[in-house]
């Protein structure tokens, strides 16, 4: 009679630590090879079925602190200008020519010192030899500036000092002049009278530094 050769579950008994052996060889060469080919399954998140929610990132510009002041005094070495700066409130003419009689005027809807936007101050100019009246040459010889030339306006606490940046002369028909709201700047013009259409020069300067009259 033939003898039935032994199952594999006698001889797992039989033989269980070559058994062992032989199966997590197999299992770990079986392993290396399914991930060679990168056909392991991928690890699933708790939260891989719920919507990713992202923050929004917000980016806060720096802002300039402001601190409006009205300039009473313009001072320009080079030009050997030393003018006394009136604030009107009012853009009627008659009220803006009146501001000149004493020095140079700031234009009322222009920006104040220490604000963003750009001031704006006028003042007459005269290439009379005799003049009773020594406001009618405030703003004589700003046309000589150059570009880096240091202007000086001053609050009853604080110096603004401007760098120039351009002097022009407008055309005599010319009635809008450019006044930037970002940034700040000075503008100076020279002008007979607020109605004259007569050619005027144009200095532009930007902002460069306070000092306290403290110091």
């Amino acid at each position: 009679m033939q003898k039935r050769k032994p199952g594999v579950i006698p001889q797992i008994v039989r033989h269980p630590i070559s058994f062992s052996v032989s199966f997590f060889v197999i299992f770990f060469l079986m392993l290396a090879f399914l991930s060679s080919v990168d056909a392991l399954p991928e690890k699933t998140s708790a939260h891989s079925n719920a919507t990713e929610v992202q923050t929004p990132v917000v980016v806060k510009e720096p802002v300039a602190i402001e601190n409006p002041e009205a300039p009473v005094r313009i001072v320009i070495k080079s030009a050997g200008v030393d003018a006394t700066v009136a604030n009107p409130v009012s853009t009627k003419v008659s009220v803006l020519d009146a501001s000149l009689h004493s020095g140079a005027a700031r234009y009322p809807t222009s920006a104040l010192l220490g604000t963003s936007g750009t001031v704006l101050l006028f003042g007459h100019s005269s290439n009379l030899a005799v003049v009773h009246n020594k406001a009618y040459k405030t703003f004589n010889n700003i046309e000589k500036l150059k570009a880096g030339s240091v202007v000086s306006v001053y609050s009853d606490t604080t110096e603004y000092r401007y760098k120039v940046t351009g002097v022009r002369l407008a055309d005599a028909s010319e009635d809008v002049i450019q006044l930037p709201k970002t940034g700040r700047h000075l503008v100076l013009v020279t002008c007979d009278n607020f109605t004259s259409k007569s050619a005027r020069f144009v200095v532009t300067a930007d902002f460069v530094g306070t000092y306290s009259l403290g110091n």
